[in-house]
């Protein structure tokens, strides 16, 4: 009997065992591919309509009508002749109303829709009349005259 029992043991172990594939069902490959092809499409046409979408967004305050770069820009009736104490940057944004040569420099009175200011600079190409955006360093000049103070903010451009 252990012959016989050793005998078919290395007879069932000896055949090729079978191995359980997976049945194929063409109908749900099928499905699965087209689905899969589907979502591609999808999220493509999705991530190009979110570009082309994104173009017609505006950043705040980035404006190319007016030349509005960001909301840093100080309106000139803000600034303040403590603020040179300070030393404070600020960027200005106005229209060019006159200019004046100095000695190697220029000095341009900048005016936006709250009031003027004077700004030395060393560009030589501004126009009447251009925006412009400047940045500077606030500065005072005191100009005492018949115990008066007639002092000048201007903005020394850096």
């Amino acid at each position: 009997m252990k012959l016989a029992t050793k005998q078919a043991l290395i007879h069932k172990f000896d055949q090729p065992m079978a191995v359980m594939q997976p049945q194929k069902n063409f109908l749900l490959s099928f499905l699965n591919r087209r689905s899969m092809i589907s979502c591609r499409l999808g999220f493509t046409l999705l991530l190009v309509a979110g570009l082309f979408g994104c173009g017609y967004l505006t950043t705040p305050g980035l404006q190319a009508s007016n030349l509005s770069f960001g909301s840093n820009v100080t309106p000139i009736r803000s600034i303040k002749p403590e603020q040179e104490q300070q030393d404070i940057t600020v960027y200005v944004q106005g229209k060019v109303e006159t200019q004046v040569p100095l000695l190697n420099q220029w000095a341009y009175q900048i005016n936006d829709s709250t009031g003027k200011i004077w700004v030395v600079t060393n560009q030589p190409n501004l126009q009447e009349g251009q925006q412009v955006v400047i940045k500077g360093k606030v500065r005072y000049k005191s100009i005492p005259l018949a115990n008066q103070e007639f002092g000048e903010i201007y903005i020394e451009e850096k």
